[in-house]
């Protein structure tokens, strides 16, 4: 019997946690948990969105999303607001000081990346993102 070929989705997690540790340390000091991190970076890259938008781009169950927004909303990172012409939907963007997080954030992260790519160097690890993004894209 042949041996089964490596496991594609075992390698993605053991890869993720391992650059995750990289970057907890940055969000345990911030207070933040990862969904909310990407959240923020998320609303400050792309712009005020809808919900289902936010989850989708976010990888965030909708029912964890609703979770993770109050959490952000509470402690005054993000901003929701209904639209005008269908208060069904919601908008979310990122506050002053959600902004403000950021920002003070981005340094260490630029540096936590840095890290990574001193390590694997340049071109792999721009091999490897662009090998994730075509992978992003087969279809089932």
């Amino acid at each position: 019997m042949p041996s089964p070929r490596p496991s594609l989705t075992l390698t993605l997690l053991q890869a993720r946690e391992t650059a995750m540790r990289f970057f907890r340390p940055q969000l345990n000091l911030h207070d933040l948990t990862e969904q909310q991190w990407r959240v923020i970076r998320i609303l400050r890259q792309q712009g005020e969105l809808e919900n289902h938008q936010l989850a989708r781009l976010a990888c965030i169950l909708k029912p964890s999303m609703s979770g993770v927004l109050a959490r952000l909303q509470r402690d005054g990172l993000v901003g929701r607001r209904r639209m005008l012409e269908d208060q069904r939907r919601v908008l979310v963007s990122l506050t002053e000081q959600g902004e403000q997080c950021f920002a003070s954030m981005s340094l260490e992260m630029e540096k936590n990346y840095q890290r990574i790519q001193q390590q694997m160097g340049e071109e792999k690890l721009a091999t490897l993102l662009e090998l994730l993004r075509e992978l992003r894209g087969v279809k089932p």
